[in-house]
C-alpha cells in the first residue's frame, strides 16, 4: 500500500476509486542526493510526485545551469507533465538535491486518468500555477536584481528547501546555479559577509537569525 497520508493529502479529493487505481499503477522509489533523474532529450515514462526531499529542474547552456524551479514535498514537475501532451521528450534536466522519495505514475496511465477522472486536471492546474510563479520569480531575479541580491536570495531559498541554517553550499555550486563564475561568487560572498547579511563557516553559509530567510 502506498503512503496513505500522502495519497490523502494529495489525491483525497478524487475519491476512493482513484486511490485504488493509484495503488494499482503507481510505484514509489528512493533517489539518492545528486542523482540525475532525467536529462534533456530523454523520453518521459513517468509523471513524478515528490513525497519528501527536493528536486532541481534546470536547463544547460554552454555547461552553465539555468534553474527553472525546485520541486518540493507534495509537488510535481510541470515540465514533465506538459511533455506528455506532445512527444514525451524532456526539455529539462532534473536532479535530486537531497535524498528523496518519489511517487511515479506511468505516462500512459495519466492519459487514461485525464478522461476517467477529469477532476485530476485541478491538481495539474495548481501545479502549473506554482511552477509558473517560480519561473516568473527566477526571471525577475535575473533581470532586475544585482548579483549580490541573487546570491543572497539563492542561499535563503536553499535554507528554506533543506531546513538547514547554515546550509552546505560550495562557491562553485552557487556559481553554476546562477550562471556565473566561482571567482565572481567568492567576491560577492565576501562583500555580502562584510555587510553582515551572511556568515561563512566550516559548517556552511549561514543567514543570521535577525535576517528574514524568506526569499525576496
Amino acid at each position: 500500500m502506498i503512503n496513505n497520508q500522502f495519497i490523502l493529502n494529495k489525491f483525497g479529493f478524487l475519491g476512493e476509486d482513484f486511490s485504488k487505481e493509484l495503488n494499482k499503477h503507481a510505484v514509489i522509489t528512493d533517489i539518492k542526493a545528486k542523482t540525475e533523474i532525467i536529462r534533456e532529450g530523454q523520453k518521459n515514462k513517468f509523471v513524478p510526485f515528490l513525497i519528501k526531499g527536493s528536486i532541481k529542474v534546470f536547463t544547460l547552456n554552454d555547461g552553465r545551469e539555468l534553474i527553472y524551479y525546485y520541486i518540493r514535498m507534495n509537488d510535481s514537475c510541470l515540465m514533465t507533465f506538459s511533455s506528455i501532451f506532445t512527444d514525451c521528450v524532456s526539455r529539462v534536466y532534473a536532479v535530486a538535491e537531497e535524498d528523496s522519495e518519489v511517487l511515479l505514475i506511468p505516462v500512459s496511465v495519466v492519459h487514461e486518468w485525464l478522461i476517467k477522472f477529469p477532476e485530476i486536471n485541478k491538481l495539474f492546474y495548481n501545479e502549473y500555477d506554482k511552477r509558473f510563479s517560480d519561473i516568473m520569480n527566477m526571471v525577475n531575479d535575473a533581470v532586475f536584481h544585482r548579483l549580490d541580491k541573487r546570491v543572497v536570495n539563492y542561499i535563503k531559498q536553499q535554507i528554506l528547501i533543506t531546513g538547514n541554517n547554515p546550509v552546505k553550499l560550495t562557491h562553485r555550486e552557487i556559481a553554476s546555479n546562477l550562471g556565473t563564475s566561482r571567482e565572481v561568487v567568492s567576491r560577492v560572498l565576501k562583500k555580502v559577509e562584510n555587510e553582515g547579511e551572511l556568515i561563512q563557516t566550516k559548517e556552511g553559509i549561514k543567514i543570521p537569525v535577525n535576517e528574514n530567510v524568506r526569499q525576496d
